[in-house]
């Protein structure tokens, strides 16, 4: 079980979005095969006429070959690239607005409705699309903005691995919805531009995945509509502001979700009623430090409220780093990393597995025969298991003011620490390695059946 920190955390906040994902090239990948196949049948044309063969194919029986590459590819380009049906959809209602103070109404049946008429997304896995983001301008902090860089691409490479669309959003979507209300507006308008989606992921810029085999357990929570990481008895006990933390949060997409956040978002700084939500949640939670409302109090504020409406479709997730303090994963970083090379280095036939050099496409295969080893590893503090994500709550990377609980330096050369572990687990399929977590500049190439090869 992951355990409450000790400290109160002052959560830093993102506010953007820019898609990235790749797609296959079939396009020049059928260019190349049709020139080719011209090509060849120009040779063959000039070859026919010095060398006559009447046991060759004909002209037309090669044009016909062209054509069938031709069709292939027309069929392979609109698998790549569905296109709307010509019957009208919920985006042509002008009446549905992706602004966070028009509410959406009927979207379960919208969706639903939407996905019948685009058959390639419904069934199959649950679609997920994370969403993070960071501020418009330059980060304050001179090495801010290559932090966060890095920290998007830890969440690129995670989603690459996992099948999860990104959005990363760099404007405030609702001008008065700034710092850690930001993220409401993105995530409202990611739920209308992914119906295909079953869940949103919001995570903060200044939060990375740690382990890249990590996956989300969703069938826990099947009966479920937001998860977040923290300690019911804290939230119901001690009514603790700090007994959630609201930096991560996974939610589905459906009408429930949309009342929530409109109801969430409405005791924020955008609501004529700010002001008195700020002395509501202040007088609620003893602990709270400051008078501002803020969307992690008013979140376990409407858990405690309404138990029956929002708070039993609210997970509260801690058996696993849903996200971990980073104050007490990163020194432990070294001997997890010692832990995992001890047992890809032994001997038989499972540990050869483990080590066996593979494609980065079949990675969830090797994800699944590491399991049987991590049994005994256990999650959370004191765990030698990966942590699946860490988030450096306080260190505040692109504006610099760090809680003075420690130095901007230890939040720095922590941050680095962590994304090279994460790194490391990312370019072993591409061959190389960071020997020092502290320096980024360098990596190493790998030999052949490491890490076995170096023990030995």
């Amino acid at each position: 079980m992951v355990s409450p920190p000790e400290l109160s955390h002052h959560f830093s906040m993102a506010k953007n979005s820019l898609r990235g994902r790749a797609f296959p090239c079939f396009t020049d990948g059928c260019l190349f095969l049709g020139g080719a196949l011209m090509a060849l049948l120009l040779v063959w044309s000039f070859s026919a006429f010095v060398f006559p063969n009447p046991r060759a194919n004909s002209p037309e029986e090669a044009l016909a070959g062209t054509r069938i590459v031709e069709d292939h590819c027309r069929a392979a380009r609109v698998a790549e690239s569905p296109q709307d049906p010509p019957d009208k959809t919920f985006y042509d209602d002008p009446g549905v607005s992706y602004t966070i103070e028009k509410p959406v109404k009927g979207w379960d049946e919208k969706r639903k409705e939407w996905l019948r008429r685009h058959p390639s997304f419904a069934g199959g896995r649950e679609r997920i699309v994370l969403v993070t983001g960071s501020q418009a301008a330059p980060c304050r902090n001179k090495i801010g903005d290559h932090l966060l860089l890095r920290f998007f691409k830890n969440k690129v490479d995670y989603c690459r691995l996992h099948g999860c669309d990104v959005f990363y959003n760099n404007v405030l979507l609702q001008p008065k919805m700034h710092t850690y209300w930001a993220k409401y507006p993105a995530v409202r308008a990611a739920m209308l531009a992914h119906p295909e989606a079953e869940w949103i992921w919001w995570v903060d810029s200044d939060a990375l995945f740690t382990d890249m085999d990590f996956t989300l357990p969703l069938d826990r929570y099947r009966d479920h509509n937001l998860v977040v990481h923290g300690w019911a008895h804290l939230v119901h006990d001690k009514k603790s502001w700090t007994s959630i933390n609201a930096g991560i949060f996974l939610i589905r997409n459906c009408q429930w979700s949309m009342d929530f956040m409109d109801v969430w978002a409405s005791t924020g700084p955008q609501s004529p009623d700010y002001e008195r939500w700020g002395k509501v949640l202040s007088s609620t939670f003893k602990d709270k430090i400051f008078p501002e409302s803020d969307d992690q109090s008013a979140l376990i504020y409407l858990i405690l409220k309404h138990p029956d409406l929002y708070g039993n479709k609210i997970y509260i997730e801690n058996e696993y780093y849903f996200q971990g303090y980073w104050v007490d994963i990163v020194p432990s970083l070294d001997n997890i990393t010692r832990r995992y090379t001890e047992i890809e280095s032994g001997e038989g036939e499972d540990a050869s597995v483990l080590r066996r050099r593979h494609a980065e496409k079949v990675s969830e295969f090797y994800r699944a025969q590491w399991e049987p080893h991590l049994q005994e590893a256990g999650y959370g503090l004191g765990s030698w298991r990966r942590p699946f994500i860490t988030h450096f709550t306080g260190c505040q990377p692109c504006s610099g003011d760090h809680n003075q609980m420690y130095s901007g330096e230890t939040c720095w050369s922590g941050m680095v620490r962590a994304l090279n572990f994460a790194d490391n687990q990312v370019l072993r399929n591409y061959g190389f390695i960071h020997p020092d977590l502290l320096d980024s500049a360098t990596v190493e190439p790998i030999p052949f059946d490491y890490p076995a090869a170096r023990s030995g």
